[in-house]
């Protein structure tokens, strides 16, 4: 499991490390765009209801990963997280169901002749 640490607090936010990868990625392409969001979770063992942090370049943050190596990451995947941290709701994810929701994205979609192939599935490194 990879922990998030916020701002001062010492109690960290604790998720799966490839979640916490896709998570690091759209938080680091944000944040060097000075873009602030928000980031909300629920379904984490052991926590009821949901939690919502604000992300902003002035807050700091630790990423701390229980493996040594970077996670595979799913572009169509990333690109749904990193669409929605756009939106007015910013980035929300379900703990418990976010597995399901990314090889969802991956599974392909069955294409007509006319329509264009997509050679985006390729996955993306979380380094």
């Amino acid at each position: 499991m990879a922990k998030l640490y916020y701002g001062s607090d010492t109690a960290p936010v604790t998720l799966p490390d490839r979640l916490l990868g896709y998570i690091k990625v759209i938080t680091a392409t944000k944040l060097r765009r000075g873009e602030s969001f928000t980031l909300t979770w629920s379904g984490a063992e052991g926590e009821n209801g949901r939690s919502t942090i604000w992300l902003q370049p002035s807050i700091p943050l630790r990423f701390v990963f229980g493996s040594a190596e970077p996670e595979q990451l799913s572009g169509e995947y990333l690109r749904a997280l990193a669409d929605q941290s756009n939106s007015a709701t910013g980035l929300n994810v379900d703990v418990s169901t976010w597995e399901a929701a990314e090889e969802a994205s991956r599974t392909p979609v069955r294409s007509t002749a006319s329509a264009p192939s997509r050679s985006s599935a390729r996955p993306v490194r979380a380094a």
